[in-house]
Parts: structure tokens; C-alpha cells; sequence
């Protein structure tokens, strides 16, 4: 019975045992599905499911039929030519990092939107070039198609290797799509649940760092080559420092001013976004003035600097990818897949809580996945989502994917009509507005100062990942962050959090006893609390702490108390001890032997329960034993184990707590299990861990009931802060009174201990 009284809460209950309660209250008989249950029923087929995969595979199916035309298609036709002109010129600086022909940044603009608008479930992400991806994948393009290091930089050659790039960023996007299709088909979009946000964090920032480096060479216009391999960025620092004097001034000059111009406008951007009907679109205005200011001043040819050159005008026939190339960049493909995936869905889980609609983290896998199997074959790169071009689509007022098609039309109409404008247009302006859209991704910097206050595991893990992928490369650095985050994770379940609880507050709360002040330990009784799962790898270390917690080894004190039964039965036939009412009496000096004698090789009948029925008296281990047998001494009755946080035993932790709780059992403690899960009892009965000595009685559904029972049962009448009384009807009930106070409360049951 619970009553409310004020601001307290009066219970007035049994004391419940496991048994007890389950005695009482009858427990329902729930089928458990088994894995062929389950498989039985995804594979199983009807109308209604047939239509639900389909609506779940075509997503545009369900929420195009609910467009509010009149409301929404102005705000989607401007988000989508906003999002169009930055998808433009990031796809021509995007290439740049992927070392192929700008105008090869344009397909991977345009075809992934289209199929993401039929299978994607977010309505807000613009899909097409990351900076992150797009460097990855130029990682693989410099390593299967490294510079030209003969010197003899004709067009002929330069067109040759320029294909070849091409076709190799091609087939590791066809690549990486086909990962992404097989993870959505076979439901791996957990994954995700693997790169934490600090591991995303630290190695979104270390990526920054590399597309900021890899540009050096546009901006300065230096023939620095690309090194794929770890120290990689190193040596490429070392080589653009070697050749710094002979930069093109004219480049730099530029680049410098682009980059401060773009810089100063984002943050006006984002200072003044309340005001400003839409955000100053300066990449656009910057790429029009270059462009311009190149045509007019025919600086390619006064100061050397590289431009564009000619873009396609139009689309290249499909091509299937290399198997040669795809059988040398698996890892790669896996890799960029998972992080392209990774990015888009964080990105897509933004948005999708704040506008309040669900997204299928599956079904992502199969939209991207498809995207980038169509941009590989008409010679795309790698696509997901970047964090500037979407905040673009949806601060515009993009309500839902129209607004990506609609974009996909201004990138369209470049390809077809109007994109040999751009031609005249400088490389070092594109890669100053790469770098210009790199500031939400330097900035993440400050977050190592937040984390380290928050979480030092968290921050640990945005610092290896920075570093692994500076010095490792993306590939090797991904893979190596996210070793070491599992690692962590090991180690923080492998050293889980043990504590020894007390009672506060007079009530039926127990906490850490070093973190309270008013606490009670009832005599004889030790509480201990594992924070964690117990398994095999934790088990040790759970008995190292539990035996630290009670001050002794169970193991040794019951070895200890064979061996004095052993003397003492030898000193007993050798007339040495003499048994008289008050005990044992020494007769004589007794011989002394050895610990290795008194084993007589039987070392495994130490282990074994004490026994003294061949003995005329029962040895009271409490007090002082004859001379020459010392025994130590035991000051605890009953071990109670907190297990509310303990989510599941391996058979190895069985193993390995059955016999430590034999041990104690032994000794005559009596051991409780408080607060176990219903699943963990039912587990141990299947795994027969209980037998005559560790039986289920011992588990108890609190530590309140299981302090209650140990009282009631060693009637420790002298404790101070439990009134027990004899007015109720029930033997064994106990009832929270509350006092003065809001946690000032006693407990009272039916007997004269006092608590």
C-alpha cells in the first residue's frame, strides 16, 4: 500500500524475498520470440507489408501526395536556387581536393540529389560533395595515380593522367556505394552507434586541417605532390616549404583576398541572421567577380595563374567501374562509405528533431548507397552532405526535397548552358572557397576545453582521433580512432565503478558511504554495489574489490580453518588439547608443524566447507582459539550484493562468482543479491548456478528488504535507527513513516530490533 502524505510517500509492505514475492503475485508466462521467430516474420509476406516496404523503399511516395503546394513551393523554389549556386561552385572547389578536372564536381552535384529525393527520408539535407569525403577519396586517386614525376607536363600526358583519376575516383564511389546498398538491405544502420560525436568531432576537425594543407598548393600555385601514407601531411608540408619562394604572387594575392572577403561575410552572416531575409550569398558574388575580373584582365596569360579551364558541356555516356581499381581500394571504399553515411546521418538527425519527423537510418544507407552507384557511373565522386550547403537549403525556408531538385536544375542548367563562363575563373579562387567553408569544422576546436570539463574520456577520444588522422592519414586514422574509442569502452566496463553503500537519511535509500555524513551500517553487515555488467573480463577485478570491501579472502580465512581443524584433531589424539566446558584447554607444548605438513597433499579438502562432526565441540572461531592456531578473525554475518546495475552475467562471471560466494557461504556469511533484473534470475536457474549452498532464496528485491531480513533474522536489538514494533499483524512487514523533514523518515516492522 502507498499513500501520499504532503510531500512524503508512506509504504507498508512484506518484506519481499524473490521467492517470496513471486509466491504472491502471480508472474504471467510471456512467450519469448526466438531468432527463427523473428526471421519468420520479416520474410513472411502480405499485402499490407508489401505495401509498407514499398512505401518504405520509395519514401517520395508518401510525402509527395502531402505537398502543400500553395504553402510551400515559393519557399522550396528559393531555398532550391540558393542551394543550387552554392552546390555549384562547392562541387567545382570540392574536385579540386579529389585532384580531377573541376568540371567532374558538378556530376557529383546533380545525380545523387535525384536519387535521393526518391529514396531519402530527410527534408532537409543537401545532398552532393564533402570536403571530408571528397579528400578521402582524392587520397585514393593520388595514391593509384600519382603525379607526373618525369617533368614532361604536356597536355597529352596531363589529359591522360586527368582520365585515369577520374575513372579511379569513379569506381571507389561505385564502390563505396555498393558497401552503403548491402549495409541499408541488410539492416546495418546501427552502426552509426559506433563513431560517437567526439570520434566525428576530432576527425571532421583533423580533416579541415588536411583540406586546408592539400590547397597550399592552389593558392600559392606550387607543384607540390600529394602523399598518400602516414606522416603523409608532413611530407607535404616539407616539400610545399621547399618550394615556397617560387609562388605566384598574383595567386596568393587573390587566394588572401577571397579567403578574407568570404570570412568576413559568413560572420556577418551569421551575426545578422536574424535581419537578413537570406544569408549573403558571397561565394556566388566572389566567383562572379573573379571570373569577371580573369576574363577582362586575361590573367592567365600577364601572370601565369592556373584557372579552370574547359568544363564538359554536357554529360559523359555511363561507364561501368575498374575491376582492377576495385580490387585495390576495398578498405577505401568501406571506409568513405561508412563516413559519408555517418556525417549525413548526424546531419539529418539534426534537422529532423527540430522540424519533428522521423528519418530510417537503413533507408539512408540505401539512398546514399544508390546515389553514389549513379554518380560513379557517369564519373561522380563520392557524395553526402555538407554542413554549409544544408544550412543553406533549410535557413532559406527549404520545407522538402523539391528544393533539391530544384537545385539539381541550376546545376543542370551549368553543365548544359552556361557553365563556360566559369572557365576563365582561377583554381585559387575555388580553393579559397573550400577553405572558406571549412570555419564550422576549425572551430570544433574549442570543444576539447568543454570535454575535458564534461567528459575526460570523451575528450581523450577527440584527441587521439585528431591525431591519428593528422599523422595516419583518414583512412588508417578512422580506423585507428575507432579502435581506440572501443577500447575505452573496454576499459570503462572492464574497471566498473564498486562502491560500499550505507543507509542515509533513516529511510530506505543507500548511497556511497564515503559521500554522506548521516549514515548507519547495521553490524555485521556489508552492502556492495557493481556499477556495470559483470563479465568475463571484468569477474577478477569484481572479486578483487568485493574481497578489499570486506577486509578479508575468503579463500584464505577457509583454508586457514581447515588447517586448524587438522591441528586441532591432532593435538586432540595426541592428548595435547583437552576439551572442558569453557572450551578447549592446552595440556602440554605443543609440536609445531608446518602449513606444507598440514596440507598432507590434499590441498583441494582445504577448499572444502569445514566440518566438525568427528569433533566432541563446535569450534567458536570468534574467540581465542589454543596456542599455536591463529586463525583471522571474520567481523561480518551477511554480504549483500547490489545488482540493480548489473545488465547481464556471461558464463564466465557465473563461473567465477558461484565459487566466490561458495567461499563466503564457508564461512557461515550469509549472502543476499539485491535488485537483480528479472531476466539475470530467470538466466542463472537455466544455467544451473544454483545447488545446496548458493540457493535463489538469497536474492531479495531490494537492499531495504534484504537489510530488514538480515535483521529480523540476527535480532540486533541494539541498533540504534530501526524501531521495530509488534503492532502489526504481519510477521515480517515493514512500513516507511515519514518525520519531520522531506527525508527524514523510519521503518518500522514487527520486532524489537532497532535500526
Amino acid at each position: 500500500m502507498v499513500e501520499p502524505v504532503g510531500n512524503h510517500y508512506v509504504v507498508a509492505r512484506p518484506v519481499y524475498s524473490e521467492n517470496s514475492f513471486n509466491e504472491e503475485h502471480e508472474k504471467l508466462h510471456r512467450y519469448h520470440k526466438t531468432f527463427w521467430d523473428h526471421l519468420k516474420v520479416y520474410f513472411c509476406c502480405s499485402p499490407q507489408k508489401a505495401k509498407n516496404f514499398a512505401l518504405r523503399l520509395f519514401p517520395v511516395v508518401s510525402w509527395l501526395p502531402a505537398y502543400r503546394f500553395r504553402e510551400w513551393i515559393l519557399s522550396d523554389i528559393v531555398s532550391g536556387i540558393n542551394t543550387g549556386l552554392v552546390a555549384v561552385l562547392q562541387g567545382l572547389a570540392f574536385a579540386l581536393l579529389v585532384n580531377v578536372p573541376p568540371g567532374f564536381g558538378l556530376y557529383a552535384a546533380f545525380f545523387p540529389v535525384l536519387v535521393y529525393f526518391i529514396f531519402g527520408t530527410s527534408r532537409h539535407i543537401s545532398v552532393g560533395p564533402f570536403p571530408v569525403l571528397s579528400l578521402m577519396v582524392g587520397g585514393v586517386v593520388t595514391r593509384l595515380v600519382p603525379d607526373d614525376s618525369t617533368g614532361n607536363g604536356n597536355s597529352t600526358n596531363i589529359s591522360a593522367i586527368d582520365q585515369e583519376r577520374v575513372m579511379v575516383a569513379a569506381s571507389v564511389t561505385f564502390l563505396s556505394g555498393i558497401f552503403q546498398l548491402l549495409l541499408g538491405i541488410f539492416q546495418f544502420g546501427f552502426l552509426v552507434i559506433y563513431l560517437s560525436q567526439s570520434l566525428i568531432s576530432g576527425f571532421t576537425t583533423a580533416a579541415a586541417v588536411h583540406v586546408l594543407v592539400s590547397q597550399l598548393k592552389f593558392m600559392f600555385q606550387l607543384p607540390v605532390p600529394g602523399y598518400v601514407k602516414p606522416l603523409g601531411i608532413i611530407y607535404t608540408l616539407e616539400s610545399f616549404f621547399s618550394q615556397i619562394t617560387n609562388t605566384n604572387i598574383a595567386d596568393l594575392v587573390t587566394s588572401l583576398l577571397v579567403l578574407l572577403i568570404v570570412f568576413v561575410v559568413k560572420e556577418m552572416n551569421d551575426r545578422y541572421k536574424e535581419k537578413l531575409p537570406t544569408p549573403i550569398p558571397i561565394e556566388l558574388l566572389m566567383t562572379i567577380l573573379a571570373a569577371l575580373i580573369s576574363y577582362f584582365v586575361n590573367l592567365e596569360e600577364k601572370f601565369n595563374v592556373a584557372v579552370i579551364g574547359k568544363l564538359p558541356g554536357g554529360f559523359q555516356a555511363p561507364v561501368a567501374p575498374d575491376v582492377g581499381i576495385l580490387q585495390k581500394c576495398i578498405g577505401d571504399g568501406f571506409s568513405i562509405g561508412i563516413v559519408a553515411f555517418a556525417v549525413a546521418f548526424s546531419v539529418a538527425k539534426v534537422y529532423s528533431i527540430k522540424h519533428d519527423y522521423s528519418i530510417d537510418a537503413n533507408q539512408e544507407l540505401i539512398a546514399f548507397g544508390l546515389g553514389n552507384i549513379v554518380g560513379g557511373s557517369f564519373k561522380g565522386f563520392a557524395s553526402s552532405t555538407a554542413l554549409t550547403r544544408s544550412g543553406v537549403q533549410e535557413s532559406t525556408g527549404g520545407k522538402t526535397q523539391i528544393a533539391g531538385i530544384i537545385s539539381s536544375v541550376i546545376v543542370l542548367v551549368v553543365i548544359l548552358a552556361i557553365g563556360f563562363l566559369l572557365e576563365p575563373l582561377q583554381k585559387s579562387v575555388l580553393a579559397s572557397l573550400a577553405l572558406g567553408n571549412l570555419k564550422g569544422m576549425l572551430m570544433q576546436f574549442k570543444e576539447v576545453g568543454i570535454l575535458w570539463r564534461k567528459d575526460k574520456f570523451d575528450c581523450i577520444i577527440w584527441v587521439v582521433t585528431f591525431l591519428a588522422t593528422i599523422f595516419l592519414g583518414l583512412d588508417l586514422g578512422l580506423a585507428a580512432a575507432m579502435a581506440f574509442q572501443l577500447l575505452t569502452v573496454v576499459i570503462r566496463s572492464q574497471i566498473p565503478s564498486c562502491a560500499v553503500l550505507a543507509n542515509v537519511g533513516r529511510s530506505n535509500i543507500y548511497r556511497n558511504r564515503k559521500d554522506y555524513t548521516d549514515i548507519y551500517e547495521p553490524e555485521g553487515v556489508k552492502i556492495f554495489r557493481c556499477s556495470s555488467p559483470i563479465f568475463f573480463a571484468n569477474i577478477e577485478f569484481f572479486r578483487e574489490k568485493l574481497i578489499t570491501a570486506v577486509g578479508f579472502n575468503p579463500l584464505r580465512v577457509l583454508r586457514k580453518r581447515n588447517k586448524a581443524l587438522r591441528k586441532i584433531r591432532k593435538m586432540l589424539k595426541k592428548g595435547e588439547l583437552q576439551v572442558t566446558p569453557k572450551g578447549l584447554i592446552s595440556m602440554a607444548n605443543h609440536t609445531y608443524e608446518s602449513d606444507e605438513e598440514l596440507d598432507n597433499n590434499k590441498i583441494e579438502e582445504l577448499d572444502q566447507p569445514t566440518d566438525m562432526t568427528d569433533l566432541p565441540i563446535q569450534i567458536n572461531w570468534g574467540t581465542d582459539l589454543p596456542p599455536g592456531i591463529t586463525v583471522p578473525r571474520v567481523n561480518i554475518h551477511s554480504i549483500i550484493l547490489d545488482f540493480s546495475s548489473v545488465s547481464f552475467l556471461d558464463f564466465s562471471a557465473m563461473t567465477v562468482l558461484k565459487k566466490t560466494l561458495k567461499e563466503f557461504v564457508r564461512l557461515d556469511i550469509d549472502i543476499y543479491i539485491a535488485g537483480s533484473h528479472e531476466g539475470l534470475l530467470d538466466k542463472l536457474e537455466r544455467s544451473a548456478f544454483f545447488d545446496e549452498e548458493i540457493t535463489s532464496s538469497m536474492f531479495f528485491l531490494t537492499i531495504h528488504d534484504a537489510v530488514l531480513h538480515i535483521l529480523l533474522k540476527k535480532d540486533t536489538a541494539s541498533s540504534p535507527k530501526l524501531k521495530l514494533t509488534k503492532e502489526n499483524s504481519r510477521s515480517n512487514d515493514y512500513v516507511i513513516i515519514p518525520r519531520n523533514g522531506l527525508h527524514s523518515q523510519e521503518c518500522t516492522i514487527p520486532t524489537e530490533t532497532k535500526f
